[in-house]
C-alpha cells in the first residue's frame, strides 16, 4: 500500500522526505510484526538479536563488547540485555579467565532451543518481502548499503 495511504499524509516537502518517512515507517511496520511474534516467547527483539549472534558465535564465548559491535540496534544497553536473558536461564556469564574487566557470555541450551522454535522467522521475513523479486531485492540491498554509505 502507498505510504500516502497508510499515514494520510497527501504531499510531503520533496522525495528525500518521503523516502526518509517511508523507510521509518517500513522500519516499524516491520518491527511490530515482530513483537507480535517474539511475545509468546516472552522475549524482545533486542534480545532475540544477542540470541542469535551467541549461537553464531558458538562454541567460542563471546564478550559484551564483541556483542555490542554485532548488534542491530546499536543503542541497545547490552550489559542490561544480557543480564535479563541470564536472568530467564537463556545465557550464562563467566569472568573471563585472561582479563578479569571481561565477561563471557555463552547461550544455555534452553536458549538455543528457544532459537530452534524461532527458526521459523527467517521464512516468515522472506515472506514478508515476497512481492519483491529477486532482482528487486538485490537492488533494495544495494540502495540500502549505498544510503549507509
Amino acid at each position: 500500500m502507498r505510504l500516502e495511504n497508510e499515514i494520510s499524509q497527501k504531499n510531503f516537502r520533496n522525495d528525500y522526505h518521503k523516502a526518509f518517512v517511508n523507510i521509518l515507517y517500513t522500519n516499524n511496520w516491520l518491527l511490530a510484526d515482530q513483537s507480535i511474534i517474539f511475545k509468546p516467547f516472552d522475549i524482545t527483539a533486542q534480545q532475540y538479536n544477542i540470541l542469535r549472534i551467541l549461537r553464531g558465535n558458538l562454541p567460542k564465548p563471546a564478550t559484551i563488547k564483541f556483542i555490542r559491535t554485532r548488534m542491530l540496534d546499536k543503542m541497545s544497553d547490552a550489559s542490561r540485555i544480557v543480564e535479563k536473558l541470564r536472568v530467564k536461564g537463556l545465557i550464562e556469564r563467566h569472568t573471563n579467565d585472561d582479563d578479569r574487566r571481561n565477561v563471557d557470555v555463552v547461550i544455555t541450551q534452553k536458549g538455543l532451543d528457544l532459537l530452534k522454535s524461532l527458526d521459523f522467522m527467517d521464512e516468515a521475513y522472506e515472506t514478508k518481502l515476497n512481492t519483491l523479486d529477486e532482482n528487486e531485492i538485490r537492488q533494495l540491498n544495494d540502495l540500502l548499503d549505498k544510503l549507509r554509505g
